[in-house]
């Protein structure tokens, strides 16, 4: 039987996130989560909550030993206030977690990303999604997944009035919309985040949004 894994989380308190932690600490294939947080998180049984400073995050602590890392991070341009802002939060800090975490023996890496990420890409925020994917492509771990899903079906408790209205419509029309555009659920994407760094073998490969939807439809 393959032993159980101890997996590190980052992005624990966003929609994904949250839906992640609650997956992996009741899977077998997990022996102890390790979440980076900002603020504590509720205790919960194979729950190591670490409360740290992403800008000064400690290159030394024992914490990164960890055989597999999930980063759910992400903001929006509106919320981060300027590109820069939102580049340190969805491009620099995930790069950052998965060099440290590689330098401490992690093996596999899973990455939230986006529909459309092109690190060649004419928009802003599809180019730095893709310039996250293909820095930790570079990092050499055995094993990574990335997702790039499509616009995510979750009520959020922040305002974001545009992908509200886009969700209401995604809803709505789901059935006449083509898989690669239609909404998915936290759900899915902490499943396929999970499946991809848990597997018995490591193994690399980017899952796009149509394979998200488990009813083939």
């Amino acid at each position: 039987m393959t032993r159980a894994l101890r997996l590190m989380l980052v992005g624990a308190s966003g929609e994904v996130g949250r839906e992640v932690l609650a997956q992996a600490l009741a899977d077998r294939r997990v022996a102890e989560v390790v979440a980076l947080t900002r603020r504590p998180l509720p205790a919960a049984k194979k729950l190591k909550n670490i409360v740290v400073d992403f800008d000064r995050l400690p290159e030394d602590a024992k914490w990164w030993a960890v055989d597999a890392v999930v980063c759910t991070l992400g903001t929006t341009l509106r919320a981060a206030g300027s590109r820069a802002a939102f580049a340190a939060v969805d491009r620099d800090l995930p790069l950052r977690i998965a060099r440290l975490a590689r330098a401490a023996g992690a093996t596999r890496f899973g990455f939230n990303s986006s529909l459309g990420a092109d690190a060649r890409s004419g928009n802003f925020y599809l180019r730095t999604k893709g310039e996250a994917e293909e820095a930790i492509r570079q990092l050499g771990y055995p094993g990574y997944v990335i997702l790039r899903p499509s616009l995510i079906d979750a009520d959020r408790a922040e305002g974001r009035s545009g992908e509200r209205l886009a969700l209401t419509f995604a809803r709505a029309l789901a059935p006449l919309i083509p898989r690669r555009w239609r909404a998915v659920t936290p759900a899915a994407i902490a499943r396929a985040l999970l499946d991809g760094v848990l597997c018995a073998a490591p193994a690399s490969r980017v899952v796009e949004s149509e394979a998200l939807h488990a009813d083939g439809g």
